[in-house]
């Protein structure tokens, strides 16, 4: 398996692994109508851009490319919480892996790649938010040595509101 940025030809492949990964990832943890109507189609903007406005190594979509198919993808870029410094901390603002492979060391792999950008970039920690009720994602973040550094945040998803935790990694 190979790790590389994305480019624009991988956008509708990564919208595909997003939408799979919510809908297996987030069954009984978020409403299964909002699942139920999810659509590859509606996230291919939002990937589209995201990959044209890479700036590497601070800001892109890396994707994990298994014999060149997309199976996941971790995306990047400067944090944009108002309590943290932008020129020291990255954000994994999203990571997602193709549930068909899970378990199989492919997110491992897309992380260790992730935090060895943020190195390159100068940051000099990393952070992402998880679901408060995502057990699953929490155990995978925390033994890759990912903590929750005590900030929560709620949001509308849906329709719904939800808890989001935030975990920190220290780099280098």
């Amino acid at each position: 398996m190979l790790v590389r940025p994305a480019g624009v030809g991988d956008v509708e492949r990564v919208a595909e692994v997003h939408v799979l990964s919510w809908q297996v990832g987030y069954r009984g943890l978020l409403a299964q109508s909002l699942l139920d109507g999810l659509r590859p189609a509606q996230r291919v903007p939002r990937w589209t851009a995201a990959v044209r406005q890479a700036a590497w190594p601070a800001r892109g979509v890396l994707v994990a490319d298994d014999a060149g198919e997309v199976v996941g993808f971790a995306s990047l870029y400067p944090t944009e919480d108002l309590d943290q410094d932008p020129t020291g901390v990255g954000e994994v603002a999203s990571f997602y892996v193709l549930p068909a492979v899970w378990g199989r060391g492919v997110g491992g792999q897309l992380m260790a790649a992730a935090v060895r950008t943020f190195g390159v970039a100068g940051f000099a920690s990393a952070t992402l938010w998880v679901l408060e009720s995502n057990a699953r994602a929490s155990r995978f973040y925390s033994r890759l040595g990912w903590e929750p550094d005590g900030r929560t945040r709620d949001e509308r998803v849906g329709g719904f509101m939800v808890r989001d935790v935030r975990y920190r990694r220290t780099l280098g």
